[in-house]
């Protein structure tokens, strides 16, 4: 028996599914989180125990609508990220922080994914996943509950 367990490709009809919806929630997490510049990091555990990370930074405005993206290749992994965590087979425990520049202190809601979509964090559960590990220099972060994402299914994308 392998050390590790294998990790089977999902076929190509639920990887699709899965883009279009991450396709849907990356717009419906920016027009929650509204104007500013916002960090998103995405974490999630893998069966055989290993832990897969992403993180871009965005800037985003709606006088005139822009989003602005710091780095394309870590928006691309972090997109990637998020298909293969919404289609379910090869990660769990995933979630998902995005981080606002705010004063006096940065802003942070964070969501997890359930059942191919995002669900609002508890606030006490996104608290202690933001909170420094002890001896690590870090800003505090306000948390606030995310906004509920419409959930949108795959038949009614079409």
């Amino acid at each position: 028996m392998p050390a590790r367990p294998e990790l089977i490709r999902p076929d190509d009809v639920a990887i699709a599914a899965a883009m279009s919806r991450a396709l849907t929630v990356i717009a419906l997490v920016i027009l929650a989180l509204g104007d500013g510049e916002h960090t998103v990091n995405l974490v999630a555990e893998r069966p055989d125990d290993t832990f897969v990370r992403g993180q871009a930074d965005l800037s985003v405005g709606t006088d005139p609508v822009r989003l602005s993206v710091l780095d394309e290749d870590d928006y691309t992994a972090l997109r990637t990220l998020l298909v293969f965590a919404l289609e379910g087979s090869t990660v769990r425990g995933v979630v998902l922080v995005a981080t606002t520049a705010a004063e006096p202190y940065p802003r942070a809601c964070g969501w997890t994914v359930r059942g191919g979509w995002l669900h609002a964090m508890d606030t006490a559960d996104l608290q202690q996943a933001v909170t420094p590990c002890p001896g690590v220099a870090a800003v505090r972060r306000e948390v606030y509950r995310a906004l509920a994402l419409p959930q949108i299914t795959d038949d009614s994308a079409h």
